[in-house]
């Protein structure tokens, strides 16, 4: 591989943007495509496919026979609540070789007593997620029942079009809580891209369970373009 294409996949993988290696298997001749770029590109279709599979492998284009490396960022989901939920949740997430960070201001709770193997942070979501950053290829759940903590954290969860933005309580409360993402701008669209409530409702009891139901949410959300195959 060229310096100059290596380079530019070490960029991306830094910034946490997702880019394709495509190699003509004849000719050995290769390029990089950007997902930013890959909608302009004579590939595209076959390129936006893999792009959400997240998966390598042959293609045929045009005669062509081309290898395509998808380099896709590592799901990280951000939890808000350092709740039992969470404490639920964070360990089978890992396992299934998700990042996972807990947010959550109130220090009672977020403790790495109660959370000994995954970063949490002590702090109030609108100070917290600038810093870590969110984008397309993270999850959010939120889980405290309080707007004040809630609700900044979906409303930056909206704008960096998270793949994946889940908010627990009933439908009552997440009546309320479109009525204030309304009132904040946020057009009809956007707002029912929240899951709420939160999981599937495979009826979910104890905390153990709500979270395996928002695990198989956020993996069904995730692998949707495949599971419609």
């Amino acid at each position: 591989m060229r310096l100059d294409l290596l380079s530019t996949l070490n960029a991306e993988r830094a910034a946490r943007r997702a880019a394709i290696l495509v190699t003509d298997i004849a000719t050995n001749e290769q390029r990089v495509v950007r997902e930013s770029e890959a909608a302009q590109d004579p590939l595209a279709d076959l390129l936006a496919e893999r792009f959400r599979s997240g998966k390598s492998g042959i293609v045929e284009h045009g005669g062509l026979q081309l290898f395509f490396t998808v380099q896709v960022p590592p799901v990280k989901i951000v939890t808000i609540g350092a709740v039992h939920i969470s404490q639920a949740l964070a360990p089978i997430a890992r396992q299934l070789d998700f990042d996972v960070t807990i947010i959550d201001p109130r220090t009672a709770f977020a403790t790495p007593e109660r959370f000994p193997d995954v970063p949490v942070l002590a702090e109030w979501p609108d100070a917290a997620l600038p810093r870590i950053g969110l984008d397309r290829y993270t999850a959010m759940a939120v889980l405290t029942h309080d707007p004040k903590i809630d609700d900044p954290a979906l409303d930056a969860a909206l704008r960096a079009e998270c793949f994946y933005i889940g908010a627990l309580g009933s439908k009552k409360t997440h009546a309320r809580r479109v009525e204030r993402l309304t009132a904040a701008d946020f057009g009809e669209e956007a707002v029912a891209r929240i899951h709420a409530p939160i999981g599937l409702d495979i009826g979910a009891v104890s905390p153990a369970e709500i979270a395996l139901s928002i695990l198989a949410e956020i993996v069904a959300t995730l692998r949707r373009d495949r599971r419609r195959k």
